[in-house]
C-alpha cells in the first residue's frame, strides 16, 4: 500500500460516519443538478468515483438499474453500505479501488459521476482517463468538486488552507485543468456551473480532526493574506469562508 493510500485511510476511515451525516455533503444545488442530469440520461449502470459518504451514489440510485460506489477507504464503503440499506437502496453496491486504476471493463458504465473527491486523487488526470475508459460511447459524465478560481494568490491560499486542514489533500483544480483532463479522456463538456459553498470553520476542521496547531495556522493565514483574497473567500471572524465548487456535465465520444 503506497503512502498516499495509507494517508487517505488514516484521514477518512475514522470519520466515515461523519461524512455520511455531513450537511455540506448530503445536500446542495449541485446534488439537484446531478439528479436532473441522471434523470435525463436514465443510465442502466452508474459508477461513483471516490464516493466518500455516498451522497452522489444515493442521488443516482433512483435513476439507474445499478450503482457502484467506489472508494479507497473500506470504512467509508462500509458506512455507505449501511446507509444504503437503511434507505432501502437494493441496487447499490460498493467496490474498493483507486480512481486511477479501476477494475472494470472498457465501456462498462453508462454514466460515471464524482463529487468532492478528485482533489484527493494522487493523479486527477489518470482518474479522469479511467473514467473515460469505463464509460461507453455516448455515455455521460458528471464531475463535481471544489475548484480553484481567480488569480494565483487565491490558488496559493486555497491549497495552503486545504493541506493544513487535511494532509491527504492533493489539489483543487482550475477549469482549464479540468477541461484538459476531460478532453484527453474522450469527454466533450456540455455545461460548466460554478457555485459557492459556505464552509463553517468549526465543523469543517472537526470533520477532518484537524489538530489545534494546524487550525490556528489556518486562522492566522486568513488574517495575513491580502484583502482581495479575504474578500474573494468571504472570510468571517470565526474563520468560516466561501469555497468555489464546479460541476462539469460531459458526454463520452
Amino acid at each position: 500500500m503506497n503512502k498516499h493510500v495509507t494517508l487517505i485511510e488514516e484521514q477518512f476511515g475514522p470519520q466515515a460516519q461523519a461524512y455520511v451525516a455531513s450537511t455540506v455533503h448530503s445536500q446542495g444545488e449541485d446534488l439537484e443538478q446531478l439528479k436532473r442530469a441522471l434523470q435525463k440520461a436514465m443510465p442502466k449502470r452508474v459508477l461513483d468515483l471516490g464516493c466518500g459518504g455516498g451522497h452522489a451514489a444515493f442521488a443516482a440510485a433512483p435513476f439507474a438499474e445499478a450503482v457502484v460506489a467506489s472508494d479507497l477507504s473500506p470504512a467509508m464503503l462500509a458506512a455507505v453500505e449501511q446507509e444504503a440499506a437503511r434507505r432501502g437502496l437494493s441496487n447499490l453496491s460498493t467496490q474498493q479501488t483507486a480512481a486511477e486504476q479501476l477494475p472494470f471493463a472498457d465501456g462498462a458504465f453508462d454514466a460515471v459521476i464524482t463529487r468532492f473527491s478528485s482533489h484527493h486523487w494522487s493523479n486527477m488526470a489518470a482518474g479522469i482517463a479511467e473514467a473515460g475508459r469505463v464509460t461507453r460511447a455516448g455515455g455521460v459524465g458528471v464531475f463535481m468538486d471544489t475548484g480553484s478560481r481567480g488569480p494565483a494568490a487565491f490558488d496559493t491560499f486555497l491549497q495552503a488552507v486545504e493541506v493544513l486542514r487535511d494532509p491527504s489533500h492533493v489539489r483543487n483544480y482550475t477549469e482549464a485543468e479540468w477541461r484538459a483532463a476531460l478532453a484527453a479522456a474522450g469527454f466533450t463538456v456540455t455545461s460548466v456551473t460554478w457555485r459557492r459553498l459556505r464552509m463553517e470553520f468549526a465543523s469543517w476542521t472537526a470533520r477532518m480532526r484537524t489538530p489545534a496547531l494546524q487550525a490556528e495556522a489556518i486562522l492566522a493565514l486568513q488574517q495575513r493574506v491580502g484583502a482581495e483574497t479575504r474578500a474573494h473567500f468571504a472570510v468571517g471572524e470565526d474563520g468560516s469562508f466561501d469555497i468555489d465548487i464546479v460541476a462539469f456535465e460531459a458526454v463520452r465520444q
